[in-house]
């Protein structure tokens, strides 16, 4: 039978096209401030499409030592982030699936415990300062490896993996480590890549860790040098938006601090079309399992 068009279906699109507006108009405007002349820029002043194009503020931003500071001091949490991520949560997630691990019902309930409760904001601070972690790239990682959501899932993935697959592999020969990684992890690179993915997101856009642990403006991510440049740039001389970087005399303009949020942008709006055919993989899989 052919589904009819009926007013309720026309509402629903109207509706969800008017909140897509509302989500992608600011993501325009902040693509065409970007892209326009500093020197016809009118602040306050909306427009959609660039007066006079010109890509001025992305080679300003581009060429700051502040800039290339954060953008690589961004690379290296997102990239070591990620894969101590993985590999925490992976292998613990496999050890936690299997029945026959002493004290597995233990360290599971531990670890469903942390949902609903945390130590919150200050022990983790003390704990962090007392490992002499403060101003490291440690500092921003070690404290977020993993989380228990993330276990939860990944542990919910690896159990619904038939056994008949692992014992056929330990005939052939194959011990514990080598039928996780021959095994396990290729059957699991759905959940892998969909993981990589969330990991990269929460340490490319980690602001609130960043600033609570780095006081070196040297060691800052671009989350935080944005932040300085937008919230900060009226501040004065000895603010920390005035003190990023020893080229950076004056203030950024507007146009600047667009160009900065679009760069930082673009690493994840990168990598996402790459990963994608496995969250369609990961999706199929879970419709036919039964």
């Amino acid at each position: 039978m052919i589904n009819k068009f009926s007013w309720g279906d026309a509402i629903n699109y109207i509706i969800l096209g008017i909140i897509s507006i509302i989500c992608l108009v600011p993501i325009f405007y902040v693509f065409s401030v970007s892209f326009t002349d500093p020197s016809v820029f009118i602040p306050l002043e909306f427009k959609l499409i660039p007066e006079k194009f010109s890509l001025d503020s992305y080679f300003y931003i581009a060429n700051t030592s502040s800039f290339k500071s954060a953008l690589s001091n961004s690379v290296i949490v997102t990239i070591a982030g990620t894969i101590i991520n993985i590999f925490v949560t992976f292998t613990g997630a496999y050890g936690l699936s299997k029945t026959s691990l002493p004290g597995g019902k233990i360290f599971l309930a531990l670890i469903t415990f942390t949902l609903v409760f945390s130590a919150g904001m200050v022990p983790n601070y003390i704990l962090v300062k007392g490992m002499h972690l403060i101003n490291t790239y440690w500092a921003i990682i070690l404290p977020v490896m993993t989380n228990a959501w993330s276990f939860l899932v990944v542990r919910s993935f690896m159990v619904a993996i038939p056994n008949e697959i692992e014992e056929a592999a330990k005939i052939d020969g194959c011990n514990d480590i080598s039928l996780f990684v021959r095994i396990i992890i290729p059957l699991s690179l759905p959940a892998v890549a969909t993981f990589v993915l969330f990991f990269a997101v929460d340490h490319w856009n980690s602001f609130f860790n960043t600033m609570l642990y780095i006081t070196n403006t040297k060691m800052w991510t671009l989350p935080l040098l944005i932040k300085s440049m937008i919230m900060d740039s009226g501040a004065t001389s000895g603010s920390a938006a005035a003190g990023i970087a020893a080229d950076q005399q004056n203030v950024p303009v507007e146009t600047v601090k667009m160009a900065a949020i679009v760069l930082s942008m673009l690493p994840i709006v990168v990598l996402y079309p790459f990963l994608q055919k496995y969250f369609v993989k990961g999706v199929m899989i879970g419709a036919v399992k039964g």
